[in-house]
């Protein structure tokens, strides 16, 4: 009789730690998860920001330096805007950077955004 109380412990025994395995097992199966749909992706957010941000911040310093190149060929290069005409080049420069800037705007409102945008409206109708 002793033998078949060992067994009858040992296999609640097998039971208890079988069970507390497969909570583990599902608790670090759900931690995974997590892990793989939200910081996963918050990653690859982070990374296209990064890139967004760095590429917007190369354009716009190349911008400024040829509108600064632009107002010092004017001002030296073509010897007509002395004395009174002496603000010309900023008005020209200007008018260069805000023409840029609504090219810019109309680009980033026209572009795939509109697209989108177009799409989802025939799709509501």
């Amino acid at each position: 009789m002793p033998i078949l109380k060992r067994a009858k412990t040992g296999a609640k025994e097998d039971g208890a730690r079988a069970s507390s395995d497969v909570r583990r097992e599902a608790f670090s199966l759900l931690v995974t998860y997590v892990k793989q749909e939200t910081l996963e992706p918050l990653k690859g957010l982070g990374r296209f920001v990064l890139f967004g941000v760095a590429g917007s911040v190369a354009i716009a310093v190349g911008t400024v330096l040829l509108l600064v190149a632009a107002l010092r060929i004017l001002q030296t290069e073509t010897g007509t805007f002395h004395g009174n005409l002496s603000w010309v080049p900023y008005l020209i420069v200007t008018a260069i950077g805000l023409a840029v800037m609504g090219l810019a705007a109309w680009r980033i409102f026209a572009g795939p955004a509109a697209r989108r945008s177009s799409a989802k409206k025939t799709t509501e109708q």
